[in-house]
């Protein structure tokens, strides 16, 4: 195991940084199941600690580089303290699970604390509102979020295969968690989806006649 080099000792010759430890993150972010939302958020902080640290290896840093990234997080960037709990996250995986290094300064990492506020909650009358407001696909997921508790990105990734009209019930593939559950489908839903996938099929149709009508699957190969 290589030694840590503390920021206090200067400049060293590190081992070149590019895009294979990033690589060696995203394998092992995927072999433990995480999401590709936590896999892109999680690359993308080791990216910019590396940067922030002159693309010095973080074989050479620990503790006190980890320490002065997430501090210009909050005094500089004036990030939330959730994101920046979540960069934190992000490096610990690093050392963790990547660079298999041991933490004995993991407690002299300060954590974050988020603020606590009130949650602010639309009055019945003001979801009518807002719903109404909206149009075409638009107004089909602002509906499956609220009718069905559907987070956003679990409306946008909705399958036809996930929809049972018959039992009124919609499947929630991989979701919070990589989890799957089973949530209601409204019954105000049933005919604008109904709709909206005849309109998508005879799209569909349409592309496959002119040699596309491909769709890109979760961890699935680029088309």
């Amino acid at each position: 195991m290589i030694p840590f080099q503390r920021a206090q000792d200067g400049p060293v010759a590190a081992p070149r940084t590019d895009v294979r430890l990033l690589d060696r993150v995203r394998v092992a972010l995927r072999t433990l199941h995480y999401s590709a939302r936590t896999e892109k958020a999680y690359v993308g902080w080791i990216r910019r600690f590396i940067i922030f640290h002159g693309k010095r290896h973080p074989e050479t840093m620990g503790a006190l580089e980890i320490g002065a990234f997430i501090s210009s997080l909050a005094t500089e960037a004036k990030v939330a303290a959730s994101t920046q709990n979540q960069a934190l996250a992000a490096l610990l995986f690093l050392y963790q699970e990547v660079l298999r290094h041991e933490l004995p300064w993991v407690g002299d990492l300060v954590h974050a604390k988020r603020s606590a506020h009130v949650p602010v909650v639309l009055t019945p009358a003001e979801v009518v509102t807002l719903l109404a407001g909206l149009t075409g696909p638009t107004a089909l997921v602002g509906s499956l979020l609220y009718g069905a508790g559907l987070r956003l990105l679990e409306a946008l990734r909705l399958r036809i295969k996930d929809i049972d009209f018959e039992r009124r019930e919609i499947i929630v593939r991989r979701g919070k968690g990589q989890k799957d559950r089973h949530t209601v489908l409204p019954g105000k839903l049933v005919d604008p989806l109904r709709g909206h996938l005849e309109l998508v099929r005879a799209r569909h149709g349409a592309d496959v006649e002119e040699g596309c009508g491909f769709v890109e699957l979760p961890r699935g190969p680029a088309p």
